[in-house]
């Protein structure tokens, strides 16, 4: 639930806070883009025989938006994939994944994107996901969700769909599932229409531009989809863990364009 103080906060301060996370993505973008399509070192993060790629470019982009939420919002805190955790004093908090799709990245695909969010209290609270090489930024305001391009400017929003059997269905890859949940996301699957793997952020702001109804991943870290959840439901979406609960700490998540088939799909994903 939303309380009074939230709502203060979203009235109060949002406006500003939106137009910090265009600067973010610019200073990100433009640290992130003499990288793409070059040769770089790639380090592998994970461990026991996974493949957790971080390069150069990651931490350049995490870096300077450190560096710029430090210098204006010093009391904020910042969570970001590539550095330690950096607690605040006051109630707000960033989210950071400087190459949500590093896989992507690294093949040279442009299916990867910098994801910048700020909650409020823990409460996702605006959110933007830019892609600097196609020139491409999805972000939440109070109105609603919004896409710019080298085509211009609009506002985006889900479509409706309303039964399994005409949703377009999406996951990053068929790996981030374990145990039962790979058996539940394949009962899902055979229900709907069509299912495409591949895409990482751009999934759901596919989802929020109407062209993706269902999008059902698990193994998913907070700054993984805490800056998508306000685009989402500002274009009128539904987000939240495969058990229907809150969705901001990431794990098993399950979006949906039209809440009907939101609650379709878990009944299929739920355990």
């Amino acid at each position: 639930m939303i309380d009074d103080s939230h709502r203060f906060a979203t009235k109060q301060i949002l406006p500003e806070l939106i137009a910090f996370t265009h600067e973010l993505a610019d200073a990100a973008g433009a640290a992130i883009l003499p990288y793409f399509r070059k040769s770089l070192a790639v380090t592998n993060k994970a461990e026991h025989g996974r493949f957790d790629p971080v390069t150069e470019a990651d931490q350049a982009a995490e870096t300077v938006m450190r560096d710029l939420i430090d210098a204006r919002y010093p009391d904020h805190g910042i969570y970001g994939e590539e550095f330690p955790d950096k607690p605040g004093t006051g109630p707000f908090a960033w989210q950071l994944d400087p190459i949500d799709g590093t896989r992507g990245f690294i093949t040279g695909l442009p299916v990867w994107g910098t994801l910048i969010g700020v909650s409020h209290d823990g409460e996702p609270l605006a959110g933007m996901m830019d892609q600097p090489y196609t020139r491409e930024r999805f972000w939440s305001t109070a109105e609603g969700a919004r896409m710019r391009s080298p085509a211009g400017e609009t506002a985006i929003r889900t479509r409706p769909c309303a039964a399994l059997d005409d949703a377009v269905l999406a996951a990053t890859a068929p790996d981030m599932f374990k145990d039962g949940q790979v058996d539940r996301f394949r009962a899902l699957s055979e229900k709907t229409r069509m299912t495409r793997f591949g895409g990482d952020c751009y999934l759901y702001c596919m989802l929020a531009a109407g062209f993706i109804d269902i999008v059902a991943e698990a193994s998913l870290k907070p700054f993984d989809i805490a800056p998508l959840i306000p685009i989402i439901r500002a274009a009128g979406g539904v987000v939240t863990t495969w058990d229907g609960g809150d969705p901001s700490q990431g794990g098993a998540i399950l979006a949906a364009g039209d809440p009907a088939v939101h609650a379709l799909a878990l009944r299929h994903l739920g355990a």
